[in-house]
Order: structure tokens, then C-alpha cells, then sequence
């Protein structure tokens, strides 16, 4: 009888679930959306019953797909978003809605952080920016304290589901290092932060690997879905974390660019780097590991803007391949990303976008490539900061939105100088979790064996050094825009505050 996995991916607007076999192969797979509650500016909430409907209906979905018996499926594990903060009380009910990483209520409460605790950066290698766990934690402590007061478990969304499929409580490594209180060098919750900030070490749930075994699943869970109460639950990891898995990015000397609403470049640490919270650093979901990224707020979200604007009868292809009748710098015009301002490397609320270089003779086309050529610029911007701290990366896998153009795919390539390489078959978190599964059952030794099994290269390019010396003109031009406009940027948003 063939062997399969459930790889459960716990997005911002929807779970993301597939089946997998023993060779990884997808055979079956479900995308089920949950609302966002947005009650006033900032906020950014969800109710964590609408993830269980989803995944619940997920997993019925999938298995409606194919003709297996439900013993075939041998485990499951998960990735989820990171940062978000789901309280519960003394009976584990959900006191109040889940803020998300993307809720931007926290400003006074990171500032706070800092200004209390000056090796907080030391211990948690991150600064505590506004969608981290933790000022989260403060805004609820502060401003809803009853809320606060019945508080007996915290957990992060993914753990939230998994324990409603299992009974048990935890989190993994890779999560809680995002919620700016654990010791990431000692792989424990911080006793000097907790206490600092008045935060009671017994809410913190017990700290596991993403591939330790939590259990089986409820017989509840087993009627709900369709599951065989046989199934065992592997913990799973934070979404970047299995993101990296499920790219094959198992190398200090690799990295990973993704492209999707925010951009991000992330590579492998096999050991402690202290990048003074200029990079995010966190442990992986790969055992005694870490992983280091940098994030462009606004990458696929800036095309995705551009074209809702300016190319609506277009689909995304067509739209992308007006862009190859302008030439490399856009026939000089310039992009910088910042619609909702930017994190890596300026960790800037209020700095927003511009196009420089407007000229009357300027096309469609060129506009379109400005905007592709100023999302590499600002994912170029987190490799200059790994070459400040000397981080070698010489390989670069390109996935999500911008692995999807073969113009977009060569521009990489050609504006970091560096080996761009595709992915037959990409699937993101979803099929990082799927490999943790599979590497918990013991179907492989290790993630290496795994990786060799279930990730195959598919095109890869090269820089072209016509195009790298012309880009590296115009990205030295790019670098400038931010501090020019930053006083601008400020300005005009004192404006809109000004009462009339």
C-alpha cells in the first residue's frame, strides 16, 4: 500500500493543504479562504474558528480528490503564519480574536520594549517591530486588561490548530523565536524578558522540534475529517522556516528569494550569527539550526497595485511581457517599493514609493519594468546587508510570483550577480510541512535524504555581465532615492494629520 503525508499550511487569507507520496509526488490538494477582520485602521484580526472550519474542510477536500483509504495517510504536520497571538483561558477557549503579524497597533509598545530593555536585541538577535508577538502581548496587557487577567495559555496560530486536531499544547522552535521572547541561542523561553515585562513564564507553552512527534489526532478530529485517529501530528514550523524546506535550502552559501505580497531573501545558519537585528535571525524548523531574512514590504504587492491600476483588461502574463520591450533601467526610470512603507534594511512605516526619472517619452513597458527592476532593488538591499556582515551567498532559488517570468527570473540573476535556480515543482510551506512529516515517520534518515527524494531543479540562470554593470549604475542611483525622500515621505503623511 502506497504512503502519504498531509502538509497543512496555515496562511493570512487562506490554508493551503496537499497529499504527498513517498517519492513527492502531490497527488491531491485544497485552498480554502477564512475572512480578515479589519475594525478600524491598523488592526488586522481573525477569528481562529474560521482556521479550523477551513482546515477541516481542507482535509475533506483532498480526500474527496482521490480513491485511498484514509490509513494510508501516515502523518501530518504544519507551517504557519508567524507572530500572531491567540490567547486562551483556564478550558482553552479563545478569549478574543487573533491579532496577526500584519496588525500595525503595536508602535508604542515596541518602542517601549527597547527603551526598557537594552540587550533585548542580544537575547532575541530581533528588534521588537510591531507585528512580533510580544508587543502584541503589551497592547492586550495595557488595553484590555480583563482580557489579560484570564489569560492561561498564548499560542501562535499553526499551534492553535494543531492543538485543536491533538490535545496538546506546544510550539516549535521556529515560531517562538518570532515571538521576540526566547532566548535563541539558548533555545528556551527568557526568564529576564517574561519578567521585565510582567509576563507569566507559565503561559508560555512547552518549546519542541518542528519534526517531534505531538501525538495522533482526537477521534473528534478523526470523524470531522476523515482521518484515519492513527494519523500522527509532527509540530510543524513557522511559514519562512518550512518555506526554506520546501525550496531544498539546506546550505549556508544558498539562499531563497520569494516573491510574493511582501519579498523575501532567506538563507541557511548552521551556527549563532549576530546580525544586530539588521536581519531577522531565528532557529529553523530543521533541528539545531537557524535561518537569517530580510523582508521588502511591498514586492508582489507593488506589481499586483500597478496592473490593478493601470492594466485591468490584461492578464498578469500579459501584463509582465510589455515590460520586455523596455530596455535594462526602464529607459532611465526608477522604482522604489515603499507603498506601505518598508522593513529591510530601513525598518520605515512612513516611507512610501516614487517613481524617479519621469520623462514624456517614456511607455507602458518602461513603467512596468521600473516596477519589476525596484522590486529586485529592494531585495538587493537585504544582500547588501548580508555582504556587510560578510555573508557569502553564491545561489540564489527563486520562488513564488517572480519565479513565474522568465524576463524577471534574468533580472534576478542579472541585479544580484548571482546563479538564479528554479524549482520543478514548487510548492512552498505547504510542502515543507509535508517533508517534515515524512522525515518524523522515518521515511528518510534525514532532511538531506529527503531533499534529494523530493526537490528537482528545474531551469537555472546566469548573469549576464553587459546587464550586471549597467544594473549595478542604476541600483547605486536606487540607493539614494530613500534618504531623499524620506523628509518628503514624512511631510506629506503630517499632512493627512493635520486637523482642518
Amino acid at each position: 500500500m502506497d504512503k502519504y503525508v498531509l502538509g497543512i499550511d496555515l496562511g493570512t487569507s487562506a490554508v493551503k493543504i496537499i497529499l504527498v507520496n513517498q517519492s513527492g509526488k502531490i497527488v491531491s490538494e485544497a485552498y480554502h479562504e477564512y475572512p480578515l477582520i479589519q475594525s478600524q485602521s491598523g488592526f488586522s484580526e481573525q477569528n481562529p474558528e474560521d482556521w479550523i472550519s477551513a482546515v477541516y474542510s481542507g482535509i475533506q477536500t483532498v480526500l474527496k480528490k482521490v480513491t485511498i483509504k484514509p490509513e494510508a495517510i501516515e502523518g501530518l504536520s504544519f507551517s504557519g503564519q508567524m507572530h500572531g497571538l491567540v490567547l486562551l483561558d483556564t478550558v482553552n477557549t479563545v478569549l478574543r480574536p487573533a491579532i496577526l503579524w500584519n496588525d500595525t497597533r503595536t508602535t508604542k509598545q515596541s518602542q517601549e520594549i527597547l527603551q526598557k530593555m537594552r540587550d533585548f536585541i542580544s537575547i532575541t538577535k530581533n528588534k521588537p517591530l510591531e507585528g512580533f508577538t510580544l508587543p502584541k502581548i503589551l497592547w492586550v496587557k495595557e488595553n484590555e486588561p480583563e482580557t489579560f487577567a484570564k489569560v492561561k495559555t498564548i499560542l501562535l496560530p499553526k499551534d492553535y490548530v494543531r492543538f485543536r486536531m491533538t490535545g496538546v499544547l506546544n510550539i516549535d522552535y521556529s515560531d517562538a523565536a518570532g515571538t521576540v521572547m526566547m532566548d535563541v541561542e539558548k533555545h528556551q523561553w527568557s526568564h529576564a524578558i517574561c519578567d521585565l515585562f510582567g509576563i507569566p513564564m507559565n503561559i508560555l507553552p512547552p518549546l519542541i522540534n518542528a519534526s517531534d512527534e505531538v501525538g495522533t489526532i482526537t477521534k473528534e478530529t478523526a470523524v470531522l475529517t476523515g482521518l484515519s485517529p492513527k494519523v500522527r501530528v509532527f509540530a510543524g514550523g513557522a511559514d519562512n522556516a518550512c518555506g526554506a524546506i520546501g525550496a531544498g535550502i539546506i546550505n549556508e552559501n544558498e539562499a531563497m528569494c520569494s516573491i510574493g505580497t511582501s519579498g523575501i531573501i532567506l538563507t541557511y545558519e548552521k551556527g549563532m550569527r549576530d546580525y544586530h537585528g539588521d536581519i531577522h535571525f531565528f532557529n529553523h524548523a530543521l533541528n539545531n539550526a537557524y535561518y537569517s531574512m530580510g523582508v521588502t514590504l511591498s514586492a508582489g504587492y507593488s506589481l499586483s497595485w500597478f496592473k490593478r491600476n493601470f492594466g485591468k483588461t490584461l492578464t498578469m502574463e500579459e501584463f509582465v511581457t510589455l515590460a520586455e520591450k523596455s530596455p535594462v533601467g526602464a529607459n532611465r526610470l526608477l522604482f522604489t517599493p515603499y507603498l506601505i512603507g518598508e522593513r529591510t534594511p530601513y525598518a520605515d512605516s512612513n516611507i512610501r514609493g516614487s517613481f524617479i526619472g519621469l520623462d514624456a517619452m517614456q511607455t507602458e513597458g518602461d513603467f512596468i519594468r521600473a516596477v519589476l527592476e525596484g522590486i529586485v532593488f529592494s531585495l538587493k538591499d537585504i544582500l547588501s546587508v548580508y555582504m556587510c556582515y560578510q555573508k557569502s551567498i553564491e545561489t540564489i532559488v527563486s520562488i513564488g510570483g517572480g519565479a513565474k517570468s522568465k524576463l524577471w527570473l534574468q533580472m534576478q540573476a542579472d541585479i544580484f550577480n548571482r546563479r538564479i535556480i528554479t524549482l520543478k515543482t514548487e510548492n512552498g510551506p505547504s510542502y515543507g510541512a509535508a517533508m517534515i512529516a515524512a522525515v518524523g515517520l522515518h521515511w528518510f534518515n534525514n532532511f538531506k535524504e529527503c531533499f534529494d527524494q523530493f526537490i528537482q531543479v528545474g531551469d537555472i540562470y546566469f548573469p549576464q555581465k553587459e546587464n550586471v554593470d549597467k544594473y549595478n549604475e542604476y541600483y547605486g542611483l536606487y540607493q539614494e532615492v530613500y534618504k531623499d525622500t524620506r523628509s518628503l515621505s514624512e511631510k506629506l503623511l503630517e499632512i493627512e494629520r493635520i486637523p482642518r
